[in-house]
């Protein structure tokens, strides 16, 4: 056994054989439910011909010999030791789950974002593939191996060399099972051949037809029903970055290519045309798109150009995610459209990868392991030497500042399409309109103004306001009291279509008070913007118009983002509002006006990376407009009319709003100029919690020191959100220029660290998410 396992197996020798051998063929297995590490067992003679890496064995673990299910990483031939190896049980899967490119990948993913591989092989394997979700044991028929050859004019010869002539419905049954291509349940045979059993068993009888056990899919899989369109025409820029791309798919080797194309410039038809490249070659393309809601409207794109389209995303049940799964691994999909984890599709001969919106930050997984699709991308495109195109209107700093200092290749493309103007960006003071006795609500008289005017001509409006709910904060004006969440400290939201107060973080709900919970007093208020209390006043103010809200309050429904959508775009609404997943992606030619009620919220957050996220939100809701003839205007309320970030937004000035930010993120020593990785300590009592996560930032100082690592240590702090689900937080920044060198501080600073009881700890690697 190897020196780096553990000491489950350094037990008394149990009765099981042997190889005799000098040698044997030795597994290393990984358990996803049981104790982290790496476990060598011997492969029985029976089973070497089953098992492979990548695919699930069931092997006993520990002293007990508690029989678990894991995976295959490795398989090694070493000399048979003194130290007796336990063998494995069974061999679970018919087919590897992991390639050696795949598994290759999972074990770069646990190196880099410092997790254990076997939470790696969970998130890459979905759970519908390995529990076999939505399907059931079956009996498969398919023809025997030399059919052709025993077959001839209708007849053939059998093992006594007697002539037997078939039927009309035995030469059916077995027309119907070539032509298929796949095994067949005798049910689907009869049904497609139009007949009983009586002649398939007939033909079984008569060994032309052979059977074996299996599993077929049960759920039902909606069919695609969109019209089939042309290739558009590309202008002088997209057929520039489609030549790019295109250069790079025919020398075979990788290369990021990064597309920096404005709001409506035809990026998605540059990236249908260079995969309509790779398919012509016989391989697969991989499209990530960051929102549920922009899904729909991708998939449907591309099922127009392409007829074997798989979607991958988090709506789907696991026994459509497992039937999508096994389409892919088979060979049966073109191009696999999907969210963040759709990264891991088991695509078996890709030939591009293309990441779109690349600046969003749902692309980071939040939870272990803390994966950012970009990277894993650009890792898996590494190793299968295909391209990789990140595409943006907005690219984030890390990706732009990658492309100036050459590890990628900017390609820009500047206009819209037909030479459509971007849409003019107004700002609109709202010191000013606070001040004003005309101004009541959410929506400013000059806004209401411009909404009034679209509507009249026909228009449609989109309204962005990034806030859930109705009021954002209840307090009392006698004491100043504000209701807050017991077990989070934060403000209650209030939302009135069930009249509660609830915790957007941990869901703690209250029915929403009528007096002050701490004076008694009647005259409590409920103050601050949310999307129900903006529908509440867009409906008062247009009550003949028809309004929808989208939010992850409205869209919690399966296909609700795409009904929702299309209602928009057919025109039975007239008013799309939402929070931030209404601001990007989405093309509506007939909206010709967008308002942004409030730029400010993200704006002040104690997060680095605040005034980029503003811009790219500002930046990316007003390209919802005027991509159509009749043009389009956009109005931004905001408190903070002179921020860099805003001004830039508002003249659709990328390059201006880099020259301000970036030197602010070197000076700092902020990302791109460093690698950043940040621990969060939290437990139930404030004071234990604090005293380990000084112990641990000690341990970590200690370990800079001991590698002479050029690194700033920030913290213990309390977290911004220093009390979350009863949970008190705080946190520890560790920055530097040599991220290899941060993740050897840290695995020597952690290695074998155990908390105090109920004090948990995680490392976050290259973290999006601050608060």
């Amino acid at each position: 056994m190897a020196d780096h396992q553990p000491s489950l197996f350094d037990d008394d020798p149990q009765p099981w054989d042997l190889d005799d051998r000098d040698e044997q063929l030795v597994a290393t297995i990984v358990f996803p439910t049981g104790p982290p590490g790496e476990f060598d067992y011997t492969v029985p003679q029976h089973l070497r011909d089953l098992l492979e890496p990548g695919r699930r064995v069931n092997a006993p673990l520990g002293r007990g010999n508690r029989l678990l299910d894991g995976y295959c990483i490795r398989l090694e031939t070493k000399p048979a030791g003194r130290r007796r190896l336990k063998p494995i049980k069974s061999v679970i899967d018919k087919k590897r789950l992991l390639s050696p490119s795949m598994l290759r990948l999972t074990e770069w993913i646990a190196e880099r974002y410092l997790c254990e591989l076997p939470q790696v092989l969970k998130a890459v394997v979905p759970a519908g593939v390995r529990q076999k979700a939505g399907t059931r044991k079956a009996t498969l028929l398919a023809p025997v191996a030399d059919l052709d050859k025993r077959l001839k004019d209708g007849r053939l010869k059998d093992g006594q060399l007697k002539t037997i002539e078939l039927s009309d419905k035995q030469a059916a049954v077995l027309k119907v099972l070539r032509e298929f291509g796949q095994p067949m349940t005798p049910a689907q045979l009869a049904r497609m051949a139009g007949c009983t059993q009586s002649p398939i068993n007939t033909l079984r009888k008569k060994g032309l037809i052979t059977a074996r056990a299996g599993r077929v899919y049960t759920g039902k899989i909606a069919e695609s029903n969109v019209t089939p369109e042309q290739n558009l025409t590309l202008n002088a820029d997209q057929q520039k970055v489609l030549d790019a791309i295109l250069e790079s798919l025919n020398s075979r080797r990788h290369k990021t290519l990064l597309v920096h194309g404005v709001t409506g410039s035809g990026k998605t038809e540059v990236y249908i045309q260079a995969i309509q490249e790779v398919v012509g070659f016989g391989r697969q393309a991989i499209v990530l798109v960051p929102e549920i809601s922009l899904t729909p409207q991708t998939l449907s794109r591309f099922q127009s150009r392409f007829p074997r389209v798989a979607v991958l995303h988090s709506h789907l049940t696991d026994a459509e995610r497992h039937w999508h799964w096994q389409q892919i691994a088979d060979g049966n999909v073109q191009v696999v459209v999907g969210a963040r984890s759709a990264i891991f599709a088991p695509v078996p001969n890709l030939g591009l990868i293309v990441l779109d919106e690349e600046h969003e930050s749902t692309f980071k997984q939040e939870i272990a392991p803390r994966y950012h699709a970009r990277d894993v991308a650009i890792a898996r495109s590494k190793a299968e030497e295909v391209p990789l195109v990140l595409g943006s209107a907005t690219p984030s700093l890390d990706s732009f500042h990658r492309a100036t200092t050459g590890e990628f290749q900017l390609l820009e493309m500047p206009r819209r399409v037909r030479n459509l103007p971007l849409p003019a960006v107004d700002t609109i003071d709202l010191r000013q309109q606070i001040h004003s006795r005309s101004s009541r609500g959410s929506i400013s008289r000059h806004l209401h103004a411009a909404m009034v005017e679209a509507l009249r001509d026909g228009g449609q409006v989109i309204l962005l306001l990034n806030r859930r709910g109705y009021s954002t904060h209840i307090q009392c004006p006698a004491c100043g009291h504000v209701v807050e969440c017991p077990h989070c400290e934060i403000a209650l939201t209030h939302h009135r279509s069930d009249d509660t107060a609830l915790c957007h973080y941990c869901d703690h709900t209250i029915p929403a008070p009528s007096e002050c919970p701490q004076c008694t007093f009647s005259g409590i208020r409920f103050s601050g913007q949310g999307t129900q209390r903006l529908e509440a006043e867009v409906k008062a103010r247009f009550p003949n118009v028809p309004c929808l809200r989208m939010d992850s309050d409205t869209m919690r429904g399966r296909g609700s983002h795409q009904k929702a959508l299309d209602a928009f775009r057919q025109g039975k609404v007239r008013i799309l509002l939402g929070t931030q997943m209404i601001a990007k992606g989405l093309d509506f030619p007939n909206v010709t006006l967008v308002g942004v009620i409030n730029a400010d919220t993200a704006l002040h957050l104690p997060d680095f990376r605040a005034a980029e996220r503003t811009f790219q939100l500002v930046t990316q809701v007003a390209g919802r407009t005027g991509r159509g003839d009749r043009g389009g205007r956009v109005l931004v309320q905001t408190f903070s009319p002179d921020h860099p970030a805003i001004v830039a937004a508002a003249r659709h000035d990328y390059a201006a709003f880099t020259a301000t930010e970036l030197p602010i993120r070197k000076m700092l020593s902020y990302p791109p100029f460093s690698t950043m990785l940040r621990f969060v300590i939290r437990g139930p009592s404030e004071e234990t919690t604090r005293q380990f996560a000084e112990h641990l930032a000690e341990t970590l100082k200690q370990s800079i020191d001991h590698h002479q690592a050029t690194a700033r240590l920030l913290g213990p702090a309390p977290a911004p959100f220093a009390k979350l689900r009863g949970r008190y937080r705080f946190q520890i920044q560790l920055q530097g220029p040599n991220a290899d060198l941060l993740r050897a501080v840290t695995r020597a600073a952690t290695a074998g660290l155990t908390p105090p009881d109920e004090v948990q700890w995680i490392v976050d690697v290259d973290p999006l998410e601050m608060l």
